[in-house]
């Protein structure tokens, strides 16, 4: 798709001399390293661990989200740049039906790439896709400016819309590598699960007897794999073989329930904690 918009793009730009379509062409040229290196970290990511990595190259789909997010901030950057020197400088733009044709055909073309990536979204919580999809949904709304500005400025003679809407891009292209970035720290940094995942994992946990005492519980993303650790209190009658045996069985029925989740439980004697690592007593009652 990229290739296709690329091509489409650069006779365009080359054709009406727009800011707007020049823009478009360095996102779409972008689009396609960034699918190249989105392809690459996702294929790290699904390798299985290894004696390097032991819990696996799931952080390779956040390193390559943040390439994305470097690539798109030196796109706009540039874009904004050549508005600014547009708007001192002035030119008028050309061809408008080769304009808008090309860029009528990108919006149709990436509703059906968003309408796919969702798809994969929905299958896999891939935050690179997550990201790509992010990327190419501000496509849209540039493709849509890029129409305005080449109406604006050929049709009402308004010599600024070009340059204005250029800068407009660069700032929407901005903003959404800054949203991008806040999930590929988050992964990178072992931000705990949303609160609303913890608690249905909580609720699930009560299910099982064998999980009361409940304690030091903790979460973290890494990739499209789930990480889950926490404490429980075992009786002092129980063997080491009964309560490895208890908790294996516990953690498969949970791990069915929660695909894709790696869970790891510390046993404890009853009543023993290191620290104050409790968890609240509403979060321990059962879900109404």
């Amino acid at each position: 798709m990229a290739v296709v918009l690329v091509s489409l793009k650069t006779v365009a730009s080359w054709q009406t001399g727009s800011v707007a379509m020049l823009g478009s062409l360095a996102d779409s040229a972008l689009d396609l390293l960034a699918s190249l290196v989105t392809l690459v970290g996702v294929r790290f990511a699904a390798m299985p661990a290894d004696d390097d990595h032991r819990f696996g190259h799931g952080k390779a789909e956040a390193l390559a989200a943040l390439a994305q997010v470097i690539l798109i901030t030196i796109s706009a950057l540039g874009i904004a740049w050549r508005a600014i020197d547009r708007l001192q400088n002035g030119a008028p733009t050309g061809d408008l039906e080769m304009g808008v044709g090309v860029s009528v055909f990108a919006i149709l073309a990436t509703f059906a790439l968003l309408a796919y990536q969702r798809h994969v979204i929905r299958k896999t919580g891939s935050i690179a896709i997550r990201t790509d999809n992010v990327h190419y949904q501000s496509d849209l709304f540039l493709n849509l400016s890029v129409i305005a500005a080449l109406v604006l400025d050929q049709m009402m003679g308004w010599r600024a819309a070009d340059p204005i809407f250029g800068i407009g891009i660069a700032l929407w292209l901005m903003w959404g590598a800054g949203r991008a970035a806040s999930h590929s720290v988050d992964q990178l940094m072992d931000r705990e699960w949303p609160q609303e995942e913890r608690e249905a994992f909580l609720y699930a946990a009560r299910d099982y007897p064998e999980l009361d005492g409940l304690h030091d519980f903790r979460t973290r993303h890494a990739g499209t794999h789930r990480f889950v650790q926490f404490h429980v209190w075992v009786p002092a009658d129980w063997t080491v073989r009964e309560a490895h045996d208890r908790m294996d069985a516990v953690e498969e029925k949970l791990q069915s329930r929660f695909p894709g989740t790696e869970i790891l439980i510390h046993l404890d004697p009853e009543g023993h904690t290191d620290r104050e690592t409790m968890l609240p007593s509403a979060i321990t009652e059962k879900k109404p």
